[in-house]
């Protein structure tokens, strides 16, 4: 028996994957923020009856997605951390995964409690503490755009 070694292996580029994924990451949080979001508020989708179970399935999936991206950005980071010192780097993508967390299992979750209309007779109305939590989400998500875009100029 032989055994065949490959030595083209070529091993992943966590620079590379980096960069994408903390590019692909921002430009949809900012999709979602400032394009998608307002327009199905210009739309009406406030108004709506069910808007708390839509905007939940939205975020549901994005917050997701930037779990997904918050995890990959953290691992690559603290990949390249071995061969250099990046603690800066390891603050602003700890702090990314910790924005991400927040969002995701409680201001989501939270927000969408919050709007869920449980009389059916009644007008949808925007309840009272949504207005706080809609502040602390736009705090969070100003501070995942100023970390995620130092940490994309610092990579890139």
């Amino acid at each position: 028996m032989t055994i065949v070694s490959r030595t083209d292996f070529k091993s992943i580029s966590w620079h590379k994957s980096l960069v994408l994924a903390l590019a692909f990451w921002i430009s949809s949080s900012i999709l979602l923020d400032f394009v998608i979001m307002p327009s199905l508020f210009a739309a009406g989708m406030m108004s709506q009856a069910d808007f708390a179970a839509a905007g939940y399935g939205i975020f549901w999936i994005f917050n997701r997605l930037e779990l997904l991206c918050a995890a990959f950005v953290l691992t690559a980071v603290l990949v390249r951390q071995q061969s250099e010192n990046a603690s800066i780097s390891t603050m602003l993508a700890g702090t990314l995964f910790a924005i991400t967390i927040a969002c995701t299992y409680f201001l989501s979750p939270q927000m969408s409690s919050l709007g869920l209309n449980l009389n059916w007779f009644e007008p949808a109305h925007i309840p009272s503490g949504m207005n706080q939590l809609h502040v602390a989400y736009w705090v969070l998500e100003a501070s995942k755009l100023l970390a995620g875009g130092w940490l994309l100029k610092r990579e890139f």
